[in-house]
């Protein structure tokens, strides 16, 4: 399979979780869309390891993958105590919490 596949399916991939991020304002399908770029940057670096003959892009992708487990627990933790503050996820309501 071409290179040219993955390039593509990881700009749709990237181009998705972009938008989302940038239109959506619940804070979970914020995270999933955080979490889709991160997958199609991991995407292209697995392509891209395998198309040179490297294991290091592999391996990195899968410590990339570790860090985005333990951000999105965390992230999540932290969502659960504003959804128990204010009773919604909408980030446009955030102000809320200022002093």
């Amino acid at each position: 399979m071409p290179i040219n596949y993955y390039l593509i399916l990881s700009a749709i991939l990237f181009c998705i979780g972009a938008f989302g991020v940038m239109f959506r304002r619940n804070a979970i399908l914020k995270f999933m869309c955080i979490e889709l770029m991160l997958n199609a940057v991991n995407l292209l670096m697995v392509a891209f390891s395998t198309v040179w003959g490297q294991a290091q892009g592999q391996v990195f992708v899968f410590f990339i993958m570790a860090v985005a487990a333990a951000e999105v627990a965390i992230g999540l933790a932290i969502l659960m105590m504003i959804f128990r503050n204010i009773r919604s996820t909408d980030t446009s309501i955030l102000s809320k919490l200022k002093w």
